[in-house]
């Protein structure tokens, strides 16, 4: 985005050498030979498309370009200077409209075309902005449809450079001229490749390769060179608005512009202004505000009444942030050191060309003041999606917000609903949920959960109330079963209960400590990585498991205090996603500290490493049973445990076994007649 932002392009910078408007005197040059071209100036042309120099007949300028003025003789003056103010009311973005009239003006001066040595007339057009390139234009009217229509106009020259492979217009042998038959039959300009017309020795190569053949011609000549271009968009500095750092500038009627002094910095803005809605900006309205003194020859002198748009401060805040007490400079140097560059940046995509393009800037412009020793603000980013919902329509009342729906109907008259994609939540659309209201009903975890459930952070997110439920559920399920296992007015773990990890205490069931660090790995792993939904899946699994093994093992009973620290586990694992329940949880278990203050736990890789498989028994292809095996184990050694298994012996009794296929530690197929 950044780089369609600025606009980069790749090409070659040519240089057009001007025919002087009166005759040059004569220059003896060394050798004896007049060198009169070598006291003529040039115009630096930018041009992604060097295969086409060939066809330059005319040269366009935009009217704001220095050299305008200079270039234009007497007879030209006043047409050139009613042209000039016309372009002045047309804006930027109307000026690079493909509909926009084109429209110029002939300044009476020449240059000439480096490769065809032909005199090219200098143009002041309306479509060429200063801000591409150099603000001048080889014109090629045969491939470029805005000098195309310019020349029809303006009846200006044309030649065809390249043609279409397999042409109808290639009628004549490449070392021919046939410009003038081809170009008077062209309806529109050829934009497409193609093959090298009327292009001296590049004639019959195909237009891509020739360009970088063309480069090098015009470098080895001396009168061009291989360059890269840059389009930045203008940044606003200044708005007429109260909000945002006042400029701090004096307008004095005797000594003109005048800083404001840095002993009278920062300029506070004044509290008492009235916002009329009429336009201009509110600062204008307040004497206090605008009358002062210059601070050079003290007579009565106004402020500037204008504020920086609010980037220029947020280009920069990052580094205000690490020393907010320095006072003697914009930020300490020290604590910039220590603490920047930012090692994780999240935020809008919306920022991506604004913000994140500005600070950059700034960060870039104060490295070469010295002002800082690095290269880039931001080390990682991690653009978030939007929140999406489908959008809900009345064809009477137009857009209608969730709750003036019911049943497919429309609240207000009662009309059907038309119920549209799902779409960025904006007010302008109504398709927007009120977050109080969805805290007061199911709580602010919940909406936190859901929120990093739904979808990945940098994808977009559907809003959906049967996830927020979903959502809900879960958190629900957690509740009860810290209260099952605790049991009400039973507070607090037993003292040997720990959480597993290395140098901790460890659980003594193998199955129930295997999928404690499972979990552990898998959670930690996924925060690092900011996949915070498949974090809470794992939770989600981990959970379905505690009840699994509850209801197996007879945990309050027979495992409390292994099955309490897995509890304790779960906690802190959620912690970060349902903050508010997990802490009162926490306490309810008999913790007297915060839980974000307890060491995040770590995963033992050896309690990954299995003891034992669960096996799936099949019978022709069919699930019966399932049965634990020590792992890697011999499938002689499976058939007899599942031979001894009573639920498989039924399924087989009265069968005749034909044989048994086993996948090591997860499948035994039993095959029976």
């Amino acid at each position: 985005m950044q780089r369609n932002w600025i606009g980069k392009s790749i090409g070659a910078e040519v240089d057009f050498k001007l025919v002087p408007a009166e005759p040059a005197p004569a220059v003896v040059s060394r050798g004896g030979k007049q060198g009169i071209e070598n006291l003529y100036e040039t115009i630096k042309v930018f041009t992604t498309r060097p295969d086409t120099l060939f066809g330059a007949t005319f040269m366009s300028l935009a009217p704001e370009h220095p050299m305008a003025e200079k270039l234009t003789v007497k007879s030209q003056e006043s047409e050139v200077r009613r042209f000039i103010e016309k372009v002045k009311k047309q804006s930027r973005t109307a000026r690079t409209e493909a509909t926009l009239e084109k429209e110029g003006v002939f300044t009476g001066s020449y240059c000439i075309n480096p490769l065809t040595n032909k005199k090219m007339p200098i143009y002041l057009a309306n479509f060429v902005l200063m801000e591409y390139g150099t603000g001048s234009v080889m014109a090629v009217p045969t491939h470029d449809q805005r000098d195309f229509e310019f020349a029809k106009k303006y009846n200006l020259p044309m030649a065809v450079v390249i043609t279409p492979e397999n042409s109808q217009l290639r009628t004549l042998p490449p070392n021919v001229s046939i410009g003038g038959p081809n170009s008077e039959l062209m309806t529109e300009a050829y934009v497409d490749d193609g093959i090298m017309v009327n292009s001296g020795p590049f004639n019959g190569m195909k237009n891509r390769d020739a360009m970088e053949a063309i480069v090098e011609h015009l470098e080895k000549k001396g009168i061009g060179k291989k360059s890269i271009s840059y389009k930045l968009r203008d940044w606003g500095v200044s708005r007429q608005r109260y909000w945002g750092c006042p400029i701090p500038i004096i307008y004095c009627d005797s000594c003109g512009v005048v800083p404001v002094p840095d002993k009278d910095l920062p300029v506070i803005l004044p509290e008492d202004v009235k916002f009329t809605g009429e336009g201009g900006s509110p600062l204008a309205q307040s004497d206090k505000f605008i009358k002062t003194k210059c601070p050079k020859c003290g007579k009565p002198a106004k402020r500037e009444t204008d504020t920086m748009d609010t980037f220029v401060d947020s280009s920069w805040y990052f580094l205000r942030y690490v020393s907010p007490k320095e006072d003697a400079s914009p930020f300490s140097k020290d604590a910039v050191k220590y603490w920047m560059p930012v090692d994780q940046y999240i935020g809008g995509v919306e920022h991506a060309v604004l913000h994140l393009l500005y600070s950059r800037f700034f960060t870039k412009a104060m490295r070469d003041l010295e002002l800082i020793d690095f290269d880039e603000p931001f080390v990682n980013l991690l653009t978030q999606g939007m929140v999406c919902k489908e959008i809900m329509k009345c064809e009477e009342h137009g857009y209608l917000l969730p709750e003036e729906v019911k049943d497919g109907l429309c609240t207000i008259c009662g009309s059907p609903v038309e119920i549209g994609a799902k779409e960025k939540m904006s007010k302008s659309k109504k398709n927007i949920i009120d977050p109080d209201k969805i805290i007061e009903k199911y709580g602010a975890d919940t909406t936190r959960l859901f929120s990093l459930f739904a979808a990945p952070p940098e994808k977009d997110l559907e809003w959906s109330a049967e996830g927020v439920e979903g959502a809900y559920r879960f958190l629900n399920r957690v509740w009860r079963l810290v209260y099952e296992i605790q049991g009400v007015g039973s507070r607090g773990l037993p003292s040997n209960a720990s959480i597993g990890g290395r140098g901790s205490g460890e659980t003594t069931n193998s199955e129930l400590n295997y999928e404690m660090h499972k979990t552990i790995k898998k959670v930690t792993e996924d925060l690092e990585k900011f996949r915070f939904n498949t974090a809470i899946a794992a939770l989600m699994e981990y959970v379905n498991f505690l009840y699994k093994y509850k209801d197996k093992q007879s945990a309050v009973s027979g495992q409390r205090s292994d099955f309490k620290s897995a509890m304790e586990l779960l906690l802190i694992l959620l912690s970060p996603f349902a903050p508010h329940m997990c802490e009162e949880l926490w306490h309810e278990i008999g913790k007297k500290e915060n839980i974000f203050k307890t060491m995040w736990p770590a995963y033992d890789a050896s309690a990954l490493q299995k003891e034992e498989a669960l096996v799936v028994v099949q019978i022709n292809g069919k699930v019966r049973g399932r049965i634990s095996v020590p792992i890697d184990s011999p499938q002689a050694e499976v058939e007899k445990i599942a031979m001894s298994d009573k639920k498989i012996t039924e399924w087989l009794a009265g069968k005749e076994i034909k044989k048994m296929v086993y996948v090591k530690n997860k499948i035994l197929n039993v095959v029976v007649g």
